[in-house]
């Protein structure tokens, strides 16, 4: 997995790239396919705002998240994007399952 952290109208301290890293290694667990991250911080006053764009075989995912604290922000992001894959993987799995009619017989 490859994460690229970048900060707008804000510096990303080394403390903040390794919580974004280690709350986006559990996005790893959906897909043995290599998985890349693009995250983004910054202020949206009064509040403080992660992006995220990630990027798999055939598909690109985008969500966003705002908070008190940019900690907040970066762990309602992760949620955001945990689902979106989960979501992505049972389409996934429904697609080459095919019609639920058609093995009904």
């Amino acid at each position: 997995m490859r994460i690229e952290t970048h900060g707008q109208q804000i510096e990303v301290t080394p403390a903040m790239r390794e919580y974004v890293e280690t709350k986006f290694k559990r996005l790893e667990r959906h897909f043995d396919q290599p998985l890349e991250v693009r995250a983004q911080l910054g202020i949206r006053k009064p509040d403080y705002l992660a992006e995220a764009t990630l990027t798999l075989a055939g598909r690109t995912l985008h969500a966003d998240a705002g908070a008190e604290t940019m900690y907040a922000a970066i762990d309602i992001l992760a949620d955001k994007l945990d689902r979106l894959l989960l979501k992505h993987k049972q389409k996934k799995i429904d697609k080459e399952r095919g019609p639920r009619g058609e093995n009904a017989d």
